[in-house]
């Protein structure tokens, strides 16, 4: 990887604004390419072992073998993506890592999932510019079916986000959210 890879790809995990025709962005574009070309083999594979492969190949680094993935997922950059051990990523999630995606151990997701670092600014004339903020999604958190989480928000330990909900804001630990914007519905204890 060369020095202007790397500089672009340390300012898109810092986050913020990154214009559209900044003279690197081509270094973007052309690792996008790479993973849509790579996405195709991914989501043909015919095992769990094949789809952990292909999608480290994507990532750039191992996927831990407790780790299983369901097939189709889909990523525009892939690079920008962290899975740790014993996770469960259900069929035909959709990760937009431009921004910095980290799933931590013991995290499961379920199908349609939307985890999306990335945004445009309000201001027309800025439209075509990226705003980037990282997704953390913390310990033993569940993520339900048809969930979106956007940029910045930041998913707490053994927390629960309910099916269909559009996740806005942090989510403390311990804690489950729903609906549209997600909003707290109740804390989870020992005896739940």
């Amino acid at each position: 990887m060369t020095p202007g890879n790397i500089d672009i790809f340390n300012r898109l995990l810092k986050g913020g604004i990154i214009k559209n025709d900044d003279p690197v962005m081509v270094k973007v574009w052309e690792t996008v390419s790479e993973t849509i070309k790579l996405s195709s083999g991914l989501n043909t594979s015919s095992g769990i072992e094949e789809i952990r492969d292909r999608l480290s190949e994507i990532i750039g680094k191992p996927i831990d073998k407790t780790t299983t993935i369901f097939v189709p997922f889909y990523t525009n950059f892939g690079k920008h993506i962290t899975i740790g051990k014993n996770v469960f990523i259900n069929h035909a999630c959709s990760f937009l890592d431009l921004g910095g995606i980290t799933i931590e151990d013991h995290v499961l997701i379920g199908p349609r999932v939307n985890l999306i670092t990335e945004n445009h600014p309000i201001d027309p004339s800025q439209r075509n510019s990226l705003v980037l903020n990282p997704i953390l999604v913390k310990r033993k958190a569940w993520i339900g079916a048809g969930v979106t989480i956007l940029p910045g928000v930041t998913i707490g330990e053994n927390s629960i986000i309910a099916a269909g909900a559009v996740v806005t804001k942090n989510v403390p630990d311990n804690t489950i959210v729903g609906g549209i914007p997600a909003k707290f519905i109740k804390s989870i204890s020992e005896a739940d």
